[in-house]
This record gives structure tokens, C-alpha cells and sequence, in this order.
């Protein structure tokens, strides 16, 4: 009987620790349905790097003006995909990343979107890699000006971060000599 016992109490361990270490996963683990068109390369790309992060993809090949409508995001808000996933909509080449933390963090909205399509994004790595925000979408119709930064890709470190990694890397060369 102690036996029994103790195998259950290492399973449940077992499981809170899988649970506490792996939460991008647990959160991955969705299945997201995408709307784009059937001869887009970046659309198919942009749904590899969801695969590739853990997440079930269902591609209709139908275009995605009618779902982007549908979820309440603005034209001007628009790319070449519309996704859903868990009651959020995720406009254009968004990372997975922010996908997963949308997931965990469930803030009430409409859901994410990468307007246009910026160089350097999944599914758009054409070797440029240009600055982009993510955006929160709060409520249907917002446009650009009505929504919020929730994060940042691609940006350089800003000016005054770069005298002093010119100041550490000079100090190593002298270091070194």
C-alpha cells in the first residue's frame, strides 16, 4: 500500500514540476485555424514557424478578408493571413512568442496584429530585418492609433547603449593586449 501511495505522490511532483517548467508548451499546445491565400509563400512560411513552436495548424486556403472582418479587425490593421486561436485574432506575421504569451496572459481583446508585412518577421526572412511592433488589438474596429505596443522585434539598441558597448569592448581589446 505505501508503494501505491508513493508512485502517486511522485506522479503528481512529477507533474507540477512538468507543469511549472514547461508552460510555453502547455500553451503552444492549440490549435490555431489561419485564412489566407493558396499561392502565398510567406503565409505558408509564418505557418511553419507556428508548427515549428508547438502549435496544431488548420490552413484554409480561402483568403482572409472575410475572417479579418469577421473578427473585428480594421483594414488598416490588415495583413496577408488572419489566424484564430482561443477566441483571439492574430493578424499578419506575428511571432509565436507573442502568440504564447497572449495565450497565458488573456487580456481582454480582439487579439494581435503585425500590419503589413515587415521584413525580418516569421515568415518574411528575406535577410533585411526591419524594426516592427505587435499590437494589441483592445476592441473590434480599433484602428492603429487605438491600439497598444506589446512588443518590439528587430530594433537596435538604443544610442545610448552604444558608447558604453564600444567603452566594454574597447576595455577587453586593451585587456587582451
Amino acid at each position: 500500500m505505501k508503494a501505491k501511495q508513493l508512485n502517486i505522490l511522485i506522479t503528481l511532483v512529477l507533474m507540477v514540476v512538468i507543469l511549472t517548467i514547461f508552460p510555453a508548451y502547455v500553451s503552444a499546445n492549440q490549435t490555431v485555424e489561419v485564412y489566407k491565400s493558396p499561392t502565398c509563400g510567406c503565409c505558408a512560411k509564418w505557418v511553419e514557424h507556428l508548427e515549428l513552436h508547438g502549435f496544431t495548424v488548420n490552413t484554409h486556403d480561402v483568403g482572409n478578408q472575410k475572417m479579418r472582418a469577421q473578427a473585428g479587425v480594421a483594414p488598416s490593421l490588415g495583413s496577408c493571413h488572419t489566424a484564430m486561436v482561443d477566441g483571439y485574432a492574430i493578424e499578419g506575421h506575428v511571432p509565436a512568442e507573442d502568440i504564447k504569451r497572449l495565450l497565458k496572459e488573456k487580456p481582454r481583446a480582439v487579439g494581435l496584429t503585425v500590419p503589413d508585412m515587415p521584413h525580418g518577421s516569421p515568415g518574411m526572412e528575406t535577410g533585411r530585418i526591419d524594426p516592427y511592433n505587435v499590437l494589441l488589438i483592445k476592441k473590434s474596429g480599433d484602428t492603429r492609433s487605438a491600439t497598444t505596443i506589446y512588443s518590439q522585434h528587430g530594433a537596435l539598441p538604443s544610442s545610448s547603449a552604444t558608447p558604453s558597448l564600444k567603452n566594454d569592448i574597447s576595455e577587453l581589446i586593451l585587456r587582451l593586449k
